[in-house]
């Protein structure tokens, strides 16, 4: 059984930083994109940042670029998502997901497989 289990999300003061972290169990990575979403009240969820497995590739939601970054540890099975000089229009719920290689990583619907989701709160 696949599961992801989110955490480090908190309360942080604008400017501050955190560091997110998704285990990964029941799957194999090397096939896997690794995404990290997340969800405002109100608004859709959208894209964050993507990570690869297989060669480590990244890519970043322009909101984010210069800011956050995403890596991975494969002898942990855990993604990380390194947050800094965050805003309080950052503030929602992060979700990381799992996919499957060559699927088109910025949209939700490529993700198979997602965490229960942890708070991060900005407060300015």
């Amino acid at each position: 059984q696949v599961q992801l289990v989110e955490s480090g999300g908190g309360l942080v003061q604008a400017g501050g930083s955190l560091r997110l972290s998704c285990v990964v169990s029941g799957r194999t990575l090397r096939s896997t994109i690794m995404g990290w979403f997340r969800q405002a009240p109100g608004k859709e969820r959208e894209f964050v940042a993507v990570f690869t497995w297989n060669g480590g590739s990244t890519a970043y939601a322009d909101s984010v670029k210069g800011r956050f970054t995403i890596s991975g540890d494969i002898t942990k099975n855990t993604v990380y998502l390194q947050m800094n000089a965050l805003k309080p229009e950052d503030t929602a719920v992060y979700y990381c997901a799992a996919g499957r290689l060559g699927r088109i990583y910025f949209y939700a619907g490529s993700y198979d497989t997602w965490g229960q989701g942890t708070q991060v709160t900005v407060s300015s």
